[in-house]
């Protein structure tokens, strides 16, 4: 299908002028079902036909925005990574499967992520601070990982020293580094790595992939809707529903000293306001 299939950027709508507006615009674009993807991969396997293609990426540009989104804090134009993540998209979608039953997102994740790395590589000075694979890896994960913006405390940086497989002494020489945006260290080009070289490895199953990615967006969202309530509402469920040790309706009637039917009530009315936000 690659030799023969050809198509340009004239398949996506152009994230210019109000991005609010074109996020608006993706977003009302309900994501395919597995069946439906394995369809249009099939049509366009055996006809190249364009529409085809068309709907299997104007139907995951959403997975595109969000990803697009978690790199917004290394100082690049919203527009620009999600244009690169765009092209990712598209190669993603040129060799795609179907005979392997799988939405699209599966490993299209990892080809809109390769073009945007390889973006902050090409445009953000201070991805010089990481000279090697490792420290690249470390680069791009590093913000993600911190639960705060002050500086990593001793427990953070064991954490995440371990998650990532890497030094000690490089996470916190790594986060030195990211701090002073004027340092200039003289690049490497570590054998022509690509981007694809350090992108996190997975020993999950594609499905699994999937799987995950779904569940970072819904708690994305999940808590953004949340942080909207009124802050007794919010506590109530959070205690109720997130917490690790659930509070009952009688130990948070005793805390906000109303009655327990008043408790149920506020959280009734908050799983209603989540479920008419989602």
């Amino acid at each position: 299908m690659e030799k023969t299939l050809n198509f340009s950027n004239t398949l996506l709508p152009s994230p210019t002028g109000s991005l609010d507006t074109y996020i608006s615009h993706i977003m009302s674009i309900p994501p395919l079902t597995t069946e439906e993807e394995v369809a249009l991969g099939r049509n366009l396997q055996s006809t190249n036909d364009l529409e085809s293609a068309k709907k299997l990426i104007m139907h995951n540009l959403r997975y595109v925005i969000y990803i697009a989104k978690s790199y917004s804090g290394y100082g690049l134009n919203l527009n620009d990574l999600v244009q690169e993540g765009n092209i990712g998209l598209m190669k993603a979608v040129k060799k795609y499967d179907p005979e392997k039953n799988l939405k699209l997102i599966t490993f299209a994740v990892y080809w809109i992520k390769s073009e945007i790395h390889e973006f902050v590589i090409k445009n953000w000075k201070i991805v010089k601070v990481a000279t090697t694979k490792s420290q690249r890896k470390l680069f791009f994960n590093l913000r993600s990982k911190k639960s705060t913006l002050s500086t990593l405390s001793n427990k953070e940086v064991i954490s995440i020293a371990q998650d990532l497989g890497v030094p000690l002494k490089d996470v916190i020489e790594m986060e030195k580094r990211m701090n002073n945006h004027d340092l200039a260290i003289e690049d490497n080009d570590d054998e022509n790595a690509s981007p694809s070289l350090f992108l996190t490895s997975s020993e999950l199953e594609p499905d699994q992939v999937l799987e995950n990615e779904e569940k970072n967006l819904l708690n994305t969202k999940l808590y953004e809707v949340i942080n909207k309530l009124d802050e007794r509402s919010k506590d109530i469920v959070k205690s109720r529903w997130l917490s690790t040790s659930k509070l009952t309706l009688e130990d948070l009637s005793k805390k906000y000293g109303v009655s327990r039917e008043r408790i149920r009530q506020i959280e009734n009315e908050s799983m209603l306001k989540l479920k008419e936000s989602f």
